[in-house]
C-alpha cells in the first residue's frame, strides 16, 4: 500500500481530504457538529460571538478533516458545507 491508499477491513480505499466551511454568522452554537466529528477537530469558538450572539463552530486543523460530512448532516440549520478531494 502506498501513501495514497489505506486499508479498511481488507478493502483498499483512496484517501480523502475534506474542507469544511461554516456560515458562522448564522450558527447557533448548538454543538451537534462537535459531538459527531470522528477526528474531534470541530469546536465552538469561545473567543468569537456571531451576529446572533452565539459562539460559532469552527475548525483550525483542516488538514485532519476526512470529509465524512457527519457535521453537515447533523447541523439543524444547514450552516456547514463539506467539500471532498481525493488525494
Amino acid at each position: 500500500m502506498d501513501d495514497l491508499t489505506k486499508s479498511i477491513g481488507g478493502v483498499i480505499m483512496a484517501k480523502i481530504k475534506g474542507t469544511v466551511t461554516f456560515q458562522e454568522d448564522i450558527c447557533k452554537g448548538c454543538g451537534l457538529c462537535v459531538s459527531v466529528c470522528p477526528t474531534k477537530i470541530i469546536f465552538l469558538n469561545t473567543d468569537k460571538i456571531n451576529a446572533k450572539g452565539y459562539h460559532p463552530a469552527t475548525v483550525e486543523e483542516m488538514d485532519k478533516c476526512i470529509g465524512c460530512a457527519n457535521c453537515a448532516t447533523m447541523c439543524p440549520d444547514v450552516v456547514i458545507t463539506v467539500e471532498r478531494e481525493k488525494i
